[in-house]
Formats: C-alpha cells, structure tokens, sequence
C-alpha cells in the first residue's frame, strides 16, 4: 500500500460508470484528523463532462469503496484535476490511516 497511486480507475459521472486512468497522491493531515488526496487524469470524457458542468464525481479503484471527489480546473496539457477529503479511494501504507 502507498501514499500514491497511478493506473486504472473506475470514475462514476453523470450517473454512469467510466474507466480512466489517473494519477493520485495524498496525505493525512493530524491536525483535521482526516486525508486529503488529489490528482489528475487525461481521460477525454471526463474532460467534456467537466466542460459540461460536471464537477463531482466518484473515484473508485479496484474492490475498494467509492469515494467521492471533485473535478477541478484543466491544466495545460488538458488534464483535469480531481480532489477528495477522508479515506482516498486506493489502500494506502501510513499508520494514520482511518480506513485499513
């Protein structure tokens, strides 16, 4: 398990299921008591559905739960950012971890 996490994903917008692959990182933040993770992916329908009005979305990552983010700006290669709070969608290695 690792702070990161880079391959496919399952990501649920507009009421339907799409496969993308993406880039994720995150930390725990001690002082909220909770995760913050974010990350990016390239996948061309989710860039339309952002250009459509679409911001929240659901990131879920093997046979682990979904969870809930949001989309964010495109940055100049025309990736789009997603972010998230509590427990990220991938297992992960800290010892802070609430969700293991």
């Amino acid at each position: 398990m690792s702070d990161s996490f880079t391959g496919p994903a399952a990501l649920r917008i507009d009421g339907a299921e799409h496969a993308a692959e993406v880039r994720l990182s995150g930390r725990f933040e001690p002082v909220e008591g909770r995760w913050r993770w974010a990350g990016r992916t390239s996948d061309a329908t989710i860039t339309e559905a952002f250009h459509r009005g679409a911001r929240e979305i659901t990131v879920r990552i093997g046979d682990r739960p979904e969870r809930p983010a949001r989309l964010g700006e495109p940055d100049p290669w025309g990736g789009i950012r997603l972010t998230g709070e509590g427990p990220p969608p991938w297992g992960v290695s800290s010892a802070d971890a609430p969700d293991r």
